[in-house]
């Protein structure tokens, strides 16, 4: 079995998402029209990233 990867559902339908996927206990991502392109984290990274976008961190680059 491939990698599953998973969008937001806040994802827009013209196919413009990040997605990510679980593996070996690490995170990976990638932007759904350019799939080549794979980032990997860790669970840590994303989960203080995922933080900070929250607290609107990132407002500004919107």
């Amino acid at each position: 079995m491939g990698i599953q990867w998973r969008k937001s559902s806040y994802s827009d339908q013209s196919g413009n998402c990040l997605e990510l996927a679980v593996v070996d206990g690490g995170v990976l991502v990638r932007e759904s029209d350019e799939p080549s392109v794979i980032v990997s984290t860790s669970r840590a990274k994303l989960a203080a990233f995922l933080a900070g976008a929250k607290a609107g961190e990132f407002d500004d680059l919107v």
